[in-house]
């Protein structure tokens, strides 16, 4: 609406909708889910969620539960970030880590000095709740899955 205040926004925080739902809630519980292709000579686990597979691009995918184990794979410590609320977060790490069935995923690694981090060291999932009311998930609010050594 022209002339209306802008607020500040929340550049964290993802759109939930009918098919990233299911993801949303299970991590809301602490589970983490992998989409998994379901077609014959296929059947890769791929991230971030997808409504077909991006290896043989059947559309037969579906929810699975993944184990929460992974190494890391690379990080970068930002120590800058200017956007809400992740300028309060600094320094934080910024990771990829390859999950157990396969697939790649951009999260964050806590509970770990920064001297610490090693290439391939084993990681575990865990959740940090968004607390933020009236979303997606059935606690109020989000769940986003998180690292921190094994």
């Amino acid at each position: 609406m022209p002339g209306a205040p802008r607020t500040a926004g929340r550049f964290d925080l993802p759109e939930s909708d009918a098919f990233t739902r299911p993801y949303w809630d299970a991590a809301a519980d602490g589970r983490l889910l992998l989409r998994r292709c379901r077609a014959e000579g296929c059947g890769a686990a791929h991230h971030y969620p997808r409504e077909f597979c991006p290896y043989c691009w059947s559309e037969n995918v579906g929810w699975e539960p993944a184990t929460g184990r992974a190494t890391l794979y690379t990080w970068s410590v930002v120590h800058r970030n200017d956007l809400p609320p992740f300028g309060d977060r600094v320094p934080y790490t910024a990771a990829v880590v390859d999950l157990a069935e396969g697939p790649r995923m951009m999260t964050e690694i806590t509970d770990c000095p920064e001297s610490e981090l090693r290439i391939g060291m084993p990681l575990v999932v865990h959740f940090r709740s968004a607390g933020v009311t009236g979303v997606a998930a059935a606690g109020g609010g989000f769940a986003f899955p998180v690292f921190r050594p094994a």
